[in-house]
């Protein structure tokens, strides 16, 4: 049964709102909860993306990035793209293929290898991966199952300068999409951290649980999209990813 602050908030996410934009149109930047939505990307190209607006006040030396895919591709594609004008990959996260993920911080880069055991039938996932400057250490989470931990450039610092984009790979800051890299499906609950999540957190954020001090938070994200991507209703959730 709805209360007042349950009629609000439906009222609020079911508003229409204006996110489609192509042909040359000025793109919309704006800050919405997008709770049980997802960002759309239905054809290849090199055009379509969304660009999110982080507050990163200093260099990063520990992060963990989490979010939602639904996808049918086999080939490359990116899932997140952090450039800054020092390194195009100053944090990128790409799927090689169904089971394989490659994370690059700057010039440095390895992969995670998704072993049969942990992995599924289903073409959506949720991924968590995190990093800490202190020790190198990098941790990839799929459905909320860990793999072996692997070490990844020690001592090094994000930049904070950065831009943001989903749906394409940057191999320059805000540009140089290349078709073949692009994503292809629907992306949902996006979430950044300065700090590396236990394990219990990342379980939390597996079930769309909230957490505290995100660099992105997916229920008040600050977005602009551009070329043909859409929100809609997400298709895939905590119940069926995985």
């Amino acid at each position: 049964m709805f209360d007042a602050t349950h009629l609000q908030q439906f009222s609020h996410d079911m508003a229409p709102k204006s996110v489609t934009i192509s042909s040359g149109k000025p793109s919309l930047e704006k800050t919405v909860n997008l709770e049980r939505k997802a960002f759309v990307f239905p054809v290849a190209s090199n055009t379509a993306h969304i660009v999110l607006k982080a507050k990163i006040q200093h260099p990063l030396t520990s992060v963990t990035l989490c979010l939602r895919f639904y996808t049918d591709l086999t080939r490359v594609y990116s899932l997140f793209s952090y450039a800054s004008k020092r390194h195009s990959n100053e944090l990128l996260l790409v799927a090689q293929k169904p089971n394989q993920y490659k994370f690059h911080l700057g010039s440095e880069e390895l992969i995670f290898n998704v072993p049969d055991t942990l992995s599924t039938k289903t073409l959506g996932k949720h991924v968590c991966v995190s990093w800490e400057s202190s020790t190198g250490l990098v941790e990839l989470w799929v459905n909320g199952q860990p793999l072996v931990r692997k070490s990844l450039a020690k001592g090094h610092s994000i930049q904070p300068e950065a831009s943001i984009v989903l749906g394409q790979e940057q191999d320059s800051f805000g540009g140089g999409f290349d078709i073949n890299q692009c994503f292809m499906g629907e992306i949902s609950d996006v979430y950044m951290w300065d700090r590396v999540l236990d394990p219990d957190e990342v379980v939390l954020a597996w079930y769309n649980q909230a957490l505290p001090d995100y660099l992105i938070n997916w229920r008040s994200l600050n977005y602009t999209t551009k070329g043909y991507a859409v929100i809609k209703p997400a298709l895939l959730s905590v119940h069926t990813a995985g």
